[in-house]
């Protein structure tokens, strides 16, 4: 059987006494990284038989290894960096081939990042949607944003420190001042969550530099009420000029205020005559 089993992201306590009973039992571990998980396994008092490197590079390689020692009867345990595995890691096409061949596949949860900053963020539960790694050029994240910016529901990605900033302004680019959250360092000692609008998270970091750590961002989704809502033109306008040309900027607009772009393209002419 393959389980898959949860590790902490942060906070070792949070290893459950299963995860540790079937680490142990396994045959064999597959590790994102062998030495990180290694040093976790000590950390935690585990002793496993045996692990393998199981990542992105070699997981084409690996994946029909793994299948064939599965099917000699072998118990293998997945398992990445940090949290649940199959979360932003290739663990998903070894369960997808371990389906096809009939092989058993078990979960063993536990910590997840995901989860647990959409509790923090104060933002709607009833229904998120996870992006993962954002892209780390601006057009490709642009991009990337606009596709879910009419989503109903709550948004919720990864990030890095060193592209916060940027990434903060893009949201508000293309989003407009929605609430939203950055939640970092999640169950670790400077866990922090901060929970504002866009503009004025982008402001403080701006002001303060980037926090260190690993960060979640959990982003209000599309409501009828952020449609509806009155729009201070003087404020929201300098957002996208001159950063954009006129056209450009009224489609921004557009996009993140609901309002007609030909009706925002004569507000942003008048607005710059006053």
């Amino acid at each position: 059987m393959l389980y898959l089993v949860s590790t902490p992201i942060g906070n070792l306590g949070d290893i459950s006494p299963r995860a540790k009973e079937t680490l142990e039992q396994a045959d064999l571990v597959a590790c994102e990284d062998t030495r990180t998980s290694r040093s976790l396994f000590n950390l935690i008092g585990v002793n496993v038989k045996s692990t393998v490197a199981y990542h992105d590079h070699n997981a084409d390689q690996m994946r029909p290894k793994l299948i064939q020692k599965l099917k000699q009867g072998l118990n293998i345990a997945l398992v990445s960096d940090a949290g649940t595995p199959l979360v932003s890691d290739p663990g998903y096409k070894l369960v997808r081939d371990c389906l096809k061949q009939q092989i058993k596949v078990s979960t063993v949860p536990g910590a997840n990042a995901v989860l647990s900053a959409l509790q923090l963020s104060g933002l709607s539960s009833a229904s998120f949607y996870f992006g993962g790694f954002l892209p780390t050029k601006s057009g490709a994240r642009k991009e990337h944003l606009q596709a879910v910016q009419n989503l109903k529901a709550t948004l919720i990605f990864y990030e890095s420190p060193n592209r916060l900033i940027k990434t903060l302004q893009d949201l508000l680019d293309v989003y407009g001042n929605r609430e939203m959250a950055v939640v970092r360092e999640i169950t670790k000692k400077f866990e922090e969550t901060k929970k504002d609008t866009i503009a004025n998270l982008l402001a403080y970091y701006t002001q303060n530099g980037a926090p260190k750590g690993e960060i979640v961002l959990v982003v209000e989704g599309q409501t009828k009420a952020l449609m509806q809502i009155s729009v201070d033109w003087d404020k929201l306008i300098p957002t996208v000029r001159p950063k954009y040309p006129l056209k450009k900027a009224a489609e921004l607009l557009a996009t993140q205020t609901g309002h007609n772009k030909k009706e925002i393209y004569q507000i942003i002419v008048e607005h710059e005559k006053k």
